[in-house]
């Protein structure tokens, strides 16, 4: 069983538990298990993210909500829900009362993992790619709602740069503005997701994880109470081929014009689009990326929770 906490967040006993000797808890999204990962790989895929978080010395605490409830560390029956049902719904924070209230499920995106985490004392989370400000939004206003989230939110997000579907500039000039601090881990070059760098650079580097939790530790003594975006790049052995990138990135955008899709579909649009059009490759790279950042967050989080 799970514990209802004063912030309406259950939080599973391992989590709990672990938050409660201060030892490292990782946060983990779920809408690349639902949306973001093929079946039946997805489920497979999420528990060796899991399992890397576990490997690395943490704890893993995947978020989710299931039947109207808002879970932080989800048991095997559980995951497989999120995996495997077709009613999951891609909930950011602006669904999660409306989800809860009809008893759904709902798989958490960066913004609505960030919140419910950062609800249950949970200060480090890895994700695949963060979202942002998205290409045309001159005409559409259409920016993710994680950006705006995490400048109010006091997590560490280990993440392998901006989905490269978005307009990657743009989105460093809003988390400049929201005052979000950008640390590129052992690189001066903000990465691509499946690319290891995205043609911008970063403000400021970092080489360990002690590093960024010195970082963590010094907003805190100062009040600061946002997020902290920590971008690590794919080896350069692991991105996806550069032109094949570019070549199905062009044919993916034209495609969600052609057919209408817009808004929050984009994203799980394009992935699926780049699945598909690479025979699998951009998977395999997103699969990697993201294991590499589960390990980073938990070295993140056991260096936090060691000088605590």
């Amino acid at each position: 069983m799970t514990e209802q906490t004063p912030d309406t967040v259950r939080t599973s006993p391992e989590v709990r538990d672990a938050l409660a000797a201060g030892r490292p808890v990782v946060a983990l999204e779920s809408t690349i298990i639902s949306h973001g990962l093929p079946r039946p790989d997805n489920l497979r895929i999420a528990r060796e993210i899991e399992q890397a978080v576990r490997d690395a010395g943490a704890v893993p605490a995947t978020v989710a909500v299931v039947a109207g409830t808002a879970l932080v560390g989800l048991d095997d029956e559980a995951l497989s829900v999120i995996a495997t049902s077709d009613d999951v719904v891609k909930v950011s924070v602006r669904d999660l009362g409306v989800v809860m209230a009809r008893d759904g499920h709902g798989a958490t995106t960066v913004a609505a993992t960030s919140h419910l985490a950062a609800l249950a004392g949970i200060r480090v989370f890895a994700t695949g790619g963060l979202g942002g400000v998205h290409r045309e939004a001159r005409e559409t206003w259409d920016e993710s709602a994680d950006l705006t989230t995490l400048a109010q939110t006091p997590i560490t997000l280990v993440c392998a740069g901006v989905k490269s579907i978005l307009d990657v500039p743009a989105t460093l000039e809003r988390l400049e503005s929201l005052n979000i601090p950008v640390l590129g881990y052992r690189t001066d070059r903000f990465p691509g997701f499946y690319l290891a760098d995205s043609g911008e650079p970063v403000p400021w580097t970092v080489e360990s994880a002690d590093d960024v939790a010195a970082v963590m530790r010094a907003r805190d003594n100062l009040g600061l109470t946002g997020g902290i975006v920590v971008a690590q790049p794919l080896p350069a052995h692991e991105e996806l081929d550069r032109a094949l990138h570019d070549r199905t990135l062009a044919d993916g955008l034209q495609a969600a014009t052609d057919q209408h899709v817009r808004g929050k579909d984009v994203t799980p649009f394009l992935l699926a689009w780049f699945h598909e059009q690479t025979e699998g490759a951009s998977l395999t790279a997103n699969v990697r990326l993201v294991l590499h950042n589960a390990w980073l967050a938990a070295q993140i989080a056991g260096s936090f929770a060691a000088d605590r």
